[in-house]
């Protein structure tokens, strides 16, 4: 038997799903779409019962994709998610605000047990709720719970059972105007299979989000269209109307059943929001904050990530050890130890990520920063929601994306999908430390106070987010143009967070990266290594071992040389020099054309490819004072003209500060969006910006004399 958990948003119902299920939860997706359900058995109760954890939602009037997932369940539309009862969970500290969800849940049919949740807060308020009388009114049971308190939740259980034991639909009813009255009674009586909360839902729905459950349906679409126009022809907004009607009936239900004693003095939360919603301490508070979630994914995911690096650099080593040279040892340790290791590389963010947004939310001051920084993004047709994922993409865009979740609105989520890769990721650091470091002297202004290099640096951050910008007004204005979308803010209470419930979402959050993105990303890996390993033919080193006895060289000189050569006559090294038609505008040659080709899994494999192609060892990076040197020497083929001059290390910085290097990044795009088509828009206009951004930075830095 199949549960709906509803409820309006921050009224505890995730901790409710939590405290029911004793935590034993798994995420599916709802049919057809990418949009994740949590479900778990009711622990302690007699009889298998599966609980449904439904996004949280204020209205049935779907406005979302995620809360017309709400009405397609709850209607009976998905299968395999067909509710037998409702659990609506109302916050007992705003109860008028809750009652207004519950009135539309009454009509649907399904039996309905309430959750007074929060009573403890709400008596800290000053507020009392006659459960009791409360129920008596609805006509369903109403129990009062604390759902951080296991002992409050076994009542809810036990009601629910006796409610599914003898299932009754409530019959309580909001009275609607009467021509909303009358033109549901039509629709349902040409309609005989459509029930009257499904007869409203579909009136009020303009934007057609329910209608699409009942699939192809010519006499609904006919009745619909004549209800609405009968409607039209009284001048009755019906959404207008039912929002009216169903507060007039809140107001009446609650006569009598809420107590209200005025607090003794201000509450904690009101004290913290005098300076966290503040414009000046507000913005200081939020700066710092923001600060710290940085720095955490930046720095403290360091040590981490440079661990594992160091385990899957040992487990290569063993392997190399174990397996022979030749093309199995090389597919072991190049393709799948260096693929599984990027893969989980990115671990340490994304969970460092999650567990700073778990805090946030959970102790109330997520939705403060929306607040104070929903100004700024509204030009953009944005609200505050995006801004916590697009400052976490200056770590990792693929953590940011799955961030995005947190979107209720379609085209807002997916314009910051979109543009949240043009943040300069951590990948991309050595990039530029690489090129800088060998190509921007380090010129002192203003006494010593700035640096040439430092400034460069800055603009390589500053470009991407400077770019975004005028994209992102784009596709508000094109591919996802509309209304903008409400920005209904609550400000929860302040509470402390539950560490069981926040160390469920990190790993949660870590697992599904790991299942859903890593196995195409390893794939990637192991595709672009196949490129660089083949061919091997005999007359590549044969070449190598006359150019050894003729000049001398050690052991270590030659594998380098001869990795270095492979690398050219490689398939990866023919697709480079194919590019150089593309490319020669730039100033690139087919040795750049590599590296862009070899970063594709990811940005930073560009200093370990020039380092080969450089007959470097593997071990030069991004520091390296002789993979620095090398670059420098480099000239053009049969020529002594410089390949690397400072236009070209300009443009290549800027190239890959703007375009979409990263299969994770786009992978994860693919997931989250639902579509592949997303991916290639996402890579083709990144990689076009990108382009035309690399071509006028180095014509505009040879104009300046460069």
């Amino acid at each position: 038997m199949v549960v709906a958990l509803v409820g309006n948003p921050n009224t505890g119902k995730t901790a409710l799903f939590n405290a029911l299920t004793g935590f034993h939860r798994h995420v599916a997706n709802y049919p057809g779409v990418t949009v994740e359900l949590a479900r778990g058995p009711i622990r302690d109760a007699n009889a298998p019962i599966e609980l449904l954890d439904l996004p949280g939602t204020y209205s049935l009037a779907a406005q979302s994709p995620d809360e017309a997932i709400v009405c397609h369940t709850l209607c009976g539309h998905a299968a395999d998610t067909a509710p037998a009862a409702i659990i609506a969970t109302i916050d007992a500290s705003n109860p008028a605000r809750n009652l207004y969800l519950v009135s539309q849940l009454l009509e649907l049919g399904l039996p309905v047990v309430i959750a007074l949740n929060m009573i403890d807060i709400a008596r800290r308020r000053g507020l009392e709720v006659d459960a009791a009388r409360l129920s008596a009114r609805l006509g369903v049971p109403v129990v009062p719970v604390v759902a951080v308190e296991p002992a409050t939740v076994t009542p809810l259980v036990r009601a629910l059972e006796q409610t599914l034991a003898a299932p009754t639909p409530p019959t309580v009813r909001v009275p609607l105007p009467p021509p909303l009255a009358e033109a549901t009674r039509a629709l349902t009586a040409a309609v005989p299979d459509l029930r009257p909360g499904e007869a409203v839902r579909l009136l009020v729905d303009r934007a057609g989000w329910l209608r699409r459950a009942f699939g192809p349906r010519d006499t609904l679409d006919a009745a619909l269209a004549a209800a609405r126009q009968r409607l039209d022809r009284d001048g009755i907004d019906a959404a207008t109307a039912e929002v009216r009607a169903r507060y007039a009936w809140v107001d009446g239900v609650l006569d009598g059943v809420v107590r209200r004693t005025p607090p003794v003095g201000d509450t904690w939360t009101a004290r913290i929001d005098r300076v966290v919603t503040h414009p000046v301490g507000g913005g200081v508070t939020l700066l710092c904050v923001l600060y710290a979630v940085f720095y955490a994914i930046y720095q403290g995911a360091a040590p981490l990530m440079a661990g594992l690096e160091q385990l899957f650099g040992w487990a290569g080593a063993g392997v190399a050890a174990v397996v022979p040279p030749g093309p199995l040892q090389s597919l072991l340790v190049d393709g799948v130890i260096a693929g599984v290791g990027a893969v989980v590389g990115f671990l340490p963010q994304i969970l460092i990520l999650f567990l700073a947004l778990a805090l946030l939310e959970d102790c109330g001051y997520m939705a403060r920063a929306a607040f104070m920084v929903d100004r700024l993004m509204r030009p953009l047709g944005l609200s505050g929601r995006a801004f916590i994922p697009l400052l976490s993409s200056f770590a990792c865009a693929v953590p940011a994306i799955l961030g995005t979740r947190a979107i209720a609105d379609r085209r807002e989520r997916f314009i910051t999908i979109l543009i949240a890769p043009f943040m300069s990721c951590s990948a991309r650091l050595p990039v530029y430390v690489l090129l800088i470091g060998a190509f921007v002297p380090p010129t002192a202004y203003l006494g010593g106070w700035l640096r040439l290099d430092a400034l460069v640096m800055i603009a390589m951050y500053l470009v991407g987010v400077i770019v975004a910008i005028p994209v992102a007004f784009l596709l508000r204005h094109s591919a996802f143009r509309g209304p903008p979308a409400g920005f209904l803010l609550e400000m929860p209470t302040y509470k402390r967070p539950r560490a069981r419930a926040v160390a469920q979402r990190v790993l949660h959050a870590g697992r599904s990266f790991l299942v859903r993105a890593g196995t195409i990303i390893l794939l990637v890996n192991v595709v672009v290594w196949a490129l660089g390993y083949f061919p091997r033919s005999a007359a590549t080193q044969a070449a190598v071992d006359a150019q050894r006895l003729a000049q001398g060289w050690d052991d270590a000189t030659y594998e380098a040389e001869l990795a270095g050569a492979y690398l050219r006559d490689s398939y990866l090294g023919r697709l480079g020099r194919g590019l150089e038609p593309v490319l020669a505008p730039l100033h690139w040659d087919w040795r750049i054309g590599i590296g862009v080709l070899a970063s594709f899994p990811a940005r930073e494999v560009i200093v370990a490819t020039l380092s080969t192609i450089c007959n470097l060892g593997p071990e030069d990076d991004a520091q390296s004072a002789s993979l620095r040197a090398r670059l420098a020497e480099l000239k053009w083929d049969g020529t002594d003209r410089p390949l690397f001059t400072l236009p070209v290390a300009l443009s290549l910085m800027v190239f890959f500060a703007l375009c979409a290097q990263c299969v994770s990044t786009l992978v994860v795009i693919g997931r989250e969006t639902g579509s592949w088509a997303w991916p290639v828009v996402s890579f083709v206009g990144m990689t076009t910006i990108a382009y035309a951004g690399a071509w006028a930075t180095g014509a505009a830095a040879r104009a300046a004399g460069g």
